[in-house]
Parts: structure tokens; C-alpha cells; sequence
């Protein structure tokens, strides 16, 4: 008996002294920050191509007076509205028609096949490029904005006819605002 209670406790001693030796496993990788350096230098070198892109276009017409905006977009007014001062701001909901166009100008999406839009200002989710770019407007305006890709579908396109990482030309016409009250009582 003293043999089998000395046996137990060597064994439990042992367990102890093994379980408390123990180290905590490492990962099996470490992150060198490699991938998201790569990342950050494909994007740079993206948007310094969509850039060159876009200034090519604005060279091209030097007729044309572009307007940078501080989100990183162009635009330039095709009728201007320089009697109202009203713009959509939160709150308001903007009437409006637009065409989308690659940036060498082919058409792909029609204003027809886009309908007329009724945007909910910052209340509904649409292109970030024109999302801002409306904000721009005034009532009658007709506009055209040349988005680099982050500013339209950018890396996932529209999952139709817009391909990833794609600049576009958008041309709205902003044709009413209205508050939301004015838009609830209709």
C-alpha cells in the first residue's frame, strides 16, 4: 500500500512539475507587414495611373474649365445656375438624372436606363462620388464629374457593366430639390 501511495504521488508530483513547465505555443507566422506595404504601393501606383488618366482627358479640352474638389475628383459645369445659391444638404432630397461613361467616353449606362434618381441626401447609399458631387449643385445644373475609382464601384465595380477599380464620367442634371416635409405631404 505505501508503494502504490508512494507511486501516486511521484505521478501527481511529476504531472505537476511537467504542467508547470509548460510554455505557451508561438504562432506558426509571423506578420512582416510585407502585405500591406504591397498593398499601399498597388494603390499608390493605381491612383497615380486613374490620375494620369483623368489629366490626360482635362489636357485634351483645354476649353473647358475643371474644377478640383477636395474629395479628390474633377468636374466642370455644362449649364450653370449662378442665380440660386440653394444646394442639397442633409435633409433635402435631390431630383436628378445622370449617364455614366468609361473614361474614353463610351456610354454604360444611359440616363434612360438610369431613370430619373430621388436621392435622400446622406441618407441613402449611392456612388460616393456623386453622393458629394450633388452636394456641389445647384438646382438646373448640369454637371460632369470625373471620379477616380475609389470614388465610384471602386476594386468591386457594380457587379454589371462596371468593371473593378474603373474611373468613370458621370454627367447629372440636377433638376429639383425639395425638403423631405415638401417630398412627405405630396
Amino acid at each position: 500500500m505505501k508503494k502504490v501511495l508512494f507511486a501516486l504521488g511521484f505521478s501527481i508530483a511529476i504531472a505537476l512539475t511537467a504542467c508547470s513547465q509548460q510554455q505557451a505555443r508561438k504562432p506558426v507566422s509571423h506578420s512582416s507587414g510585407t502585405f500591406l506595404k504591397e498593398s499601399i504601393e498597388r494603390n499608390k501606383k493605381l491612383v497615380a495611373s486613374e490620375e494620369l488618366q483623368i489629366d490626360s482627358i482635362m489636357k485634351s479640352t483645354p476649353e473647358i474649365k475643371y474644377y478640383a474638389s477636395d474629395k479628390g475628383y474633377w468636374y466642370f459645369y455644362e449649364i450653370e445656375n449662378n442665380i440660386d445659391t440653394l444646394r442639397p444638404k442633409r435633409g433635402d432630397v435631390a431630383f436628378f438624372d445622370y449617364e455614366v461613361k468609361d473614361i474614353k467616353g463610351n456610354v454604360i449606362y444611359t440616363k434612360e436606363e438610369l431613370r430619373p434618381q430621388v436621392y435622400y441626401v446622406d441618407k441613402e447609399n449611392i456612388m460616393m462620388g456623386l453622393r458629394d458631387g450633388i452636394k456641389l449643385m445647384n438646382e438646373g445644373e448640369k454637371v460632369t464629374f470625373l471620379f477616380p475609382s475609389n470614388m465610384g464601384y471602386g476594386y468591386h465595380g457594380d457587379n454589371k457593366k462596371i468593371g473593378f477599380n474603373e474611373p468613370l464620367i458621370c454627367t447629372v442634371t440636377l433638376n429639383e430639390i425639395k425638403t423631405e416635409k415638401e417630398v412627405q405631404a405630396n
